[in-house]
C-alpha cells in the first residue's frame, strides 16, 4: 500500500509507467503544456526532477490514463465497488457472501488513525518555495490543482465528521500577500461552505488544512461525491486499503501521510481570484472569494508535488469522472426510483449537459408521454451535484430498451425523432447554475430546461443537408453534425436587441417555407464558426451547451406561450454564439508550445511520447 508520492514514484518507474525530464522546466506554462500534451497522447506519469524556482520535484499525469488509474487502486478497486453495489442493491450480497470476509477489513480501514507528530517526520517551508505552476497565459497566478481542502465545522470538531474537498487555491498574484494570504475558491454545493457559515455565525475564523499529494486514494477520494454523513477520509482509508493517519499540531489537523500540508484560516475578508483556465474550456473570471490567512507550511522528507492541468475536456480529471461513474453508477438510480442511468457529457463540459433513462409507467394503458420522466427530472435536479445540469435529456427506456447513454449519436437520434416542441420544454428560469459556467445572467445565475421524450416516433431524422432551404441574409454555410441537426453560421453577436431581430427573421424566413423541408431537422443551433463546430461531436456539444442559457438562448419556429409554458410548432434554434459577457477562450502560449516540442526531439526526454 502507498505511502506517499515517492512511493508512488518508485512503483510506476519500475513497472514501466512513469518518465523522469532531467532538465530545469518552467512551471509558468511550460510544465502544464507538457502534460496537456503527454495526457493527449495516452502517455505515463512526468515527474518534473527540476522546478525552476523550487526544490521540490513535481509529478503530473499520475491518473492520465484509465489502466494507470485503476493499477494505483488494484488491491482496493474491486472491493469498493462491490460495498457500493450492494449498498444499493443489499439482496445482492446474500448472493455473494463470499465478499462477507473483504468487509470487516474494509471497515477498519474507514476509521482514521491517530498517530504521534513526530512519525510523519515534517519540515516547514513557505508558500513560494512550493512548485508556482501557471497553466494558461491568462490565469491569475500560480494554483493548487490537486488540493484536499480539510474542514470540520465548529459545532462538531470531530474527525469523523469533517469535509474533505478539491477546492483550487490561488497561490500567488492579485493582491494576495505573498507567504501569508492564498486565495480559496469554492463554489456552490460545496461541504466547506457549511463548515464556514457555521464560523461565521459563531464569529470566529474558519481552521482549515489543505493536505497535497500522499496516498493516490486520498486525492481521489477529496472529490468523491459521497452521500451526507460519509466523510471523505473513511472512503481514503477503504479505497487506500489502510487507514487515514491524522495527528493534531497549533490546533490544526495534519494528515500524517501527505507529501505537503498548509494550514490556515478563512477568516472575514474575501479579495479577487482567478482568472483560472478551466474544465468548461474557457477562463473562470476574476471574483472575490475566501482567503486563506497562512499559518504554517509543512513538507515531509522527500516530498513530490502532484499537479493536473484543467481545461476543455478530455484532460485527466476526465478519468477521475469515469472511475466516479463506475463505483456510484448503481446509486443514483437505487436514490430515484425509476431512474434507470445517467450521463454527464464530458465533451459538453460536464455540468451543462446532462442524459438520462428512466421509466415511463405512470399511465401504461394510454398512449405513452412523459410524465414520470418529468418526476425523475425534477429529483435529478436536486440530487447532489447533478443539480448543476443546465440541459437535461431524459428519454423513456422502454422506447428503446438496447439505448446506450453513452452513445451521444444514438441518444440524440433517438431522442430527436419523438420529442415535441409543443410540449416537452420544461424550463427553470432565474435559478442556480455552475460557478464555471459564464452563459447566464451572472456568477451562478441562469436557467435550466428539461428535455423529455417518450413515446413513438413522430418523424425520422433528415441524414442529408436540406436542399432547398433559404436563408436570411448574414445566416450561412449550413452543416450537419448528427442526423436532424443543422449548425448554421450566424452574425457576429452585437447586443440582445440586435440579436433577437436576427433571430425574429430567421424564425419568419423559416416559417414561410415548406415545412416537409424541415421535417427532419427539430434541432437548429446557431454558431461562429459552423465549420468548426460541425467538424467532430465533440465541437458540437462543446460549442453548443457551454455557450448557450436555454431561457436566454432558446428559440423556435412557429412559438408560442400557453399558460406560462413555451413551446414551438417548428424547429428548435439554440444561439451558441459567443456573447460579449462570455469568458475567453482558453489558448496555449505558442512560445510555450515550440518549448515543449523541443523536449520531444530525438535524444530529449519526451522523444516517442508526445
Amino acid at each position: 500500500m502507498y505511502r506517499s508520492l515517492s512511493d508512488v514514484v518508485a512503483d510506476l518507474e519500475k513497472t514501466g509507467q512513469l518518465v523522469r525530464i532531467h532538465k530545469e522546466v518552467d512551471p509558468n506554462l511550460q510544465m502544464a503544456e507538457i502534460q496537456r500534451r503527454v495526457f493527449a497522447a495516452g502517455g505515463p506519469a512526468v515527474l518534473y526532477e527540476r522546478v525552476k524556482g523550487s526544490p521540490f520535484p513535481a509529478l503530473s499525469n499520475l491518473f492520465g490514463t484509465k489502466e494507470r488509474a485503476e493499477y494505483l487502486f488494484r488491491h482496493t478497486l474491486k472491493t469498493v465497488k462491490d460495498i457500493i453495489r450492494f449498498k444499493a442493491e443489499p439482496r445482492l450480497l446474500r448472493r455473494n457472501l463470499n465478499m462477507l470476509g473483504a468487509l470487516p477489513a474494509a471497515g477498519l480501514n474507514a476509521l482514521p488513525l491517530r498517530v504521534r507528530p513526530a512519525s510523519a517526520g515534517f519540515s516547514e517551508t513557505t508558500i513560494d518555495a512550493l512548485p508556482q505552476i501557471k497553466s494558461w497565459p491568462q490565469d491569475g497566478g500560480a494554483f493548487i490543482t490537486l488540493p484536499q481542502v480539510f474542514s470540520m465545522s465548529p459545532d462538531e470538531p470531530k474527525i469523523l465528521k469533517s469535509n474533505l474537498g478539491m477546492y483550487r487555491v490561488q497561490l500567488s498574484g492579485n493582491s494576495y500577500k505573498n507567504n501569508e494570504q492564498i486565495g480559496m475558491h469554492y463554489q456552490i454545493h460545496r461541504g466547506i461552505g457549511v463548515h464556514h457559515a457555521a464560523a461565521r455565525a459563531k464569529g470566529e475564523p474558519l481552521k482549515v488544512s489543505i493536505f497535497i499529494g500522499g496516498p493516490p486514494a486520498h486525492t481521489f477520494a477529496s472529490i468523491m461525491p459521497l452521500p451526507e454523513g460519509l466523510p471523505e477520509i473513511a472512503f481514503a482509508g477503504v479505497l487506500a486499503g489502510r487507514r487515514f493517519r491524522y495527528f493534531e499540531k497549533d490546533g490544526y489537523i495534519l494528515s500524517a501521510d501527505a507529501d505537503f500540508v498548509i494550514t490556515g484560516t478563512i477568516e472575514e475578508d474575501t479579495l479577487p481570484e482567478g482568472p483560472f483556465g478551466d474544465h468548461l474550456g474557457y477562463y473562470s473570471l476574476i471574483h472575490d472569494f475566501p482567503v486563506l490567512k497562512v499559518h504554517k507550511v509543512y513538507h515531509r522528507r522527500n516530498a513530490v508535488w502532484p499537479f493536473t492541468v484543467v481545461g476543455r475536456t478530455p484532460q485527466e480529471d476526465t478519468l477521475f469522472g469515469q472511475l466516479i461513474h463506475e463505483m456510484t453508477g448503481p446509486m443514483i438510480p437505487a436514490s430515484i426510483p425509476g431512474l434507470k442511468a445517467v450521463h454527464a457529457v464530458d465533451a459538453a463540459g460536464v455540468h451543462p449537459l446532462l442524459l438520462a433513462l428512466g421509466s415511463e409507467r405512470y399511465v401504461p394503458y394510454k398512449k405513452r408521454e412523459p410524465q414520470e420522466l418529468l418526476t425523475m427530472a425534477n429529483a435529478i435536479l436536486g440530487f447532489g451535484q447533478l443539480s448543476l445540469a443546465k440541459y437535461l435529456f431524459i428519454a423513456a427506456q422502454e422506447d428503446n430498451p438496447q439505448l446506450d447513454i453513452k452513445d451521444i449519436p444514438a441518444f440524440f437520434n433517438h431522442l430527436l425523432e419523438r420529442v415535441q416542441w409543443e410540449r416537452d420544454l420544461h424550463f427553470q428560469t432565474r435559478t442556480t447554475m455552475d460557478t464555471l459556467d459564464y452563459s447566464g445572467s451572472g456568477l451562478n445565475k441562469g436557467s435550466k430546461v428539461v428535455i423529455a421524450a417518450a413515446g413513438e416516433a413522430v418523424r425520422k431524422v433528415a441524414r442529408k443537408l436540406p436542399q432547398k432551404l433559404r436563408l436570411p441574409e448574414g445566416f450561412k454555410n449550413m452543416q450537419m453534425p448528427l442526423p436532424g441537426i443543422l449548425v448554421i453560421q450566424a452574425p457576429v453577436y452585437s447586443d440582445k436587441k440586435r440579436s433577437g431581430n436576427e433571430i425574429a427573421l430567421l424564425t419568419e424566413t423559416l416559417n414561410e417555407q415548406v415545412w416537409e423541408h424541415l421535417r427532419g431537422f427539430p434541432l437548429f443551433v446557431l454558431a461562429d464558426d459552423s465549420a468548426f463546430t460541425a467538424a467532430t461531436i465533440d465541437n458540437f456539444l462543446w460549442v453548443t451547451f457551454t455557450r448557450s442559457d436555454p431561457a436566454a438562448d432558446i428559440y423556435g419556429v412557429d412559438s408560442f406561450t400557453e399558460d406560462k409554458h413555451w413551446g414551438c410548432r417548428g424547429p428548435l434554434i439554440v444561439d451558441a454564439r459567443i456573447k460579449p459577457h462570455h469568458a475567453p477562450v482558453l489558448e496555449p502560449d505558442p512560445e510555450t508550445v515550440k518549448s515543449v516540442d523541443a523536449l520531444a526531439v530525438r535524444g530529449k526526454s519526451l522523444h516517442g511520447i508526445i
